[in-house]
């Protein structure tokens, strides 16, 4: 059994990739969170650099309301004609009937173009594929309850309009949800790569193949080529791939997949991360090597102090971009101001590793604010200081419970913090839960801690949905001013600053 670790690590869902020479360009879903569509760059497949996000601005998409796992769905990034195209679906358009959006930009690390809409094309997971004739073919998985399935159509890329009626091409092999469609021309044949199974327990990569995309399709022989099912892997949900031809015309395919820790059914509390492999082509068909690449773990860790006029592409607003309810203090240090977050003026980061430690620092004379970590608005864990003390907080589903309370000793601003730690293995070896979340404040060199909770009602089998944990700060009331935030990778025993 092979250990796996993701090339991005936390949650990063739905990879898809492109290659423009010698360099490697990865996008990810990002569902409620603004800006969207972190965009990472790699020049061997291994490590990754985040180079910024694609959705960056009102005009491509409007602030909302942060529902849990809207937003963003799977977006696919190709480059054609020396340019970058990314089309993706916003589902909060969908009741608009805006349907997909398409994008474009010089430069992956931007700016991106406003978005052309296609909206005659109502689904999610849209891909772009262009044929020998230079034609631009658009897939999806319809949510027309008139033509579903896995529709495709020719479009004009400057207005989003139909050149064509949309066409139904392969349904996949009988698995529930087929979806996710990339659609590759190789060698003379058309191949459609789904999704099918559900992104749980069940997910898997499948492919067919005909000669023109009027079909038929014909499924491969070895379907599903990807999947973990059923197996005891440390790995699991595998599926929605991407293909990719390396330079020495060798293949490889990013898809995702969650690392689930504890007792049955098993845990994942950093999402659906991005994980590679390689690809070999046996009698047409694509062959999994899942031992080909060496991934080193990765490591998250990082200090900012906000001391630049610009937030690090790290930071995500819910909903809301952060710029709308942020300002950069002059001399170092960021105001959260909750007025003008109307509701939502909370800051957060991906948590990346399976062990860590968040802390921070602010000043609260002018308001409420709260360090927490979380799945969704029901399910957090959370410090919030009012200035003289103190509260930790635990969400889960409709119940909220305040566990302890601390007096600050004026006028000490003290350090709040929290460490995902983990698990207690009990006797036979096996833990109950995912990791155990500590809540603590630090003050004058001491500690008060107050206690350990379960991490499994801070994962996605407990919240549902589609996302994983994020940390970050929230001006509860008023305006908070903050310090800096410190975040520490595999910090089982560590000492904040």
């Amino acid at each position: 059994m092979t250990e796996l670790e993701p090339i991005l690590a936390g949650f990063y869902p739905d990879p898809s990739i492109c290659r423009v020479g010698d360099t490697y360009y990865l996008i990810t879903s990002s569902f409620e969170y603004l800006p969207g569509i972190p965009i990472h760059s790699s020049n061997d497949l291994v490590t990754w650099t985040p180079i910024g996000n694609v959705l960056t601005r009102p005009s491509q998409i409007a602030e909302h309301a942060g529902y849990p796992s809207a937003g963003i769905f799977a977006p696919t990034i190709r480059h054609h004609d020396g340019e970058f195209w990314v089309i993706g679906t916003d589902v909060n358009g969908i009741p608009l009937g805006q349907g997909h959006f398409l994008l474009r930009a010089a430069d992956p690390a931007g700016p991106w173009s406003d978005p052309v809409y296609i909206t005659g094309a109502i689904g999610i997971d849209p891909d772009i594929a262009w044929d020998d004739d230079g034609t631009a073919h658009v897939t999806w998985c319809s949510l027309n309850p008139g033509q579903p399935g896995i529709l495709s159509a020719p479009i004009d890329t400057a207005t989003g309009e139909f050149l064509a009626p949309p066409r139904e091409l392969w349904q996949g092999t009988g698995l529930s949800f087929p979806e996710g469609p990339h659609l590759y021309r190789i060698d003379g044949w058309w191949y459609l790569l789904l999704a099918e199974g559900g992104t749980e327990r069940g997910h898997a990569a499948t492919i067919a193949r005909s000669r023109t995309l009027d079909g038929p399709f014909e499924s491969a022989p070895q379907n599903p080529f990807l999947s973990h099912r059923s197996l005891p892997h440390p790995v699991q949900n595998t599926g929605h791939a991407d293909l990719i031809q390396l330079p020495d015309d060798t293949w490889a395919a990013v898809h995702l997949g969650v690392r689930p820790r504890g007792q049955s059914p098993g845990f994942h509390v950093n999402g659906r991360e991005s994980f590679l492999v390689g690809i070999d082509w046996v009698d047409g068909w694509p062959v999994v090597d899942e031992g080909r690449f060496s991934i080193p773990p990765t490591n998250g860790s990082f200090k900012d102090r906000f001391d630049a006029p610009d937030l690090d592409p790290r930071w995500l607003g819910v909903g809301r971009f952060p710029a709308s309810f942020t300002r950069h203090e002059v001399g170092g240090g960021l105001i959260i101001d909750a007025a003008a977050g109307e509701g939502r003026a909370l800051l957060v980061a991906r948590s990346t590793d399976l062990v860590w430690s968040a802390t921070t620092t602010f000043d609260a004379s002018s308001g409420t604010g709260r360090l927490l970590v979380r799945i969704d608005d029901r399910h957090w864990y959370g410090l919030t200081y009012d200035g003289t003390s103190v509260e930790a907080t635990l969400t889960i589903g409709p119940v909220e419970h305040t566990v302890g309370r601390w007096d600050a000793p004026a006028p000490i601003a003290p350090t709040l913090r929290i460490r995902a730690k983990k698990p207690r293995p009990l006797p036979h070896g096996i833990s109950l839960e995912p990791d155990r979340v500590e809540l603590s404040v630090l003050a004058d060199g001491a500690e008060h801690i107050f206690g350990e909770f379960d991490g499994r009602y801070l994962s996605t089998e407990v919240a549902g949905g589609f996302t994983g944990r994020v940390f970050g700060i929230e001006a509860v009331s008023g305006q908070i001013r903050v310090h800096g935030v410190r975040y520490d990778a595999n910090a089982e025993d560590d000492s904040a600053e």
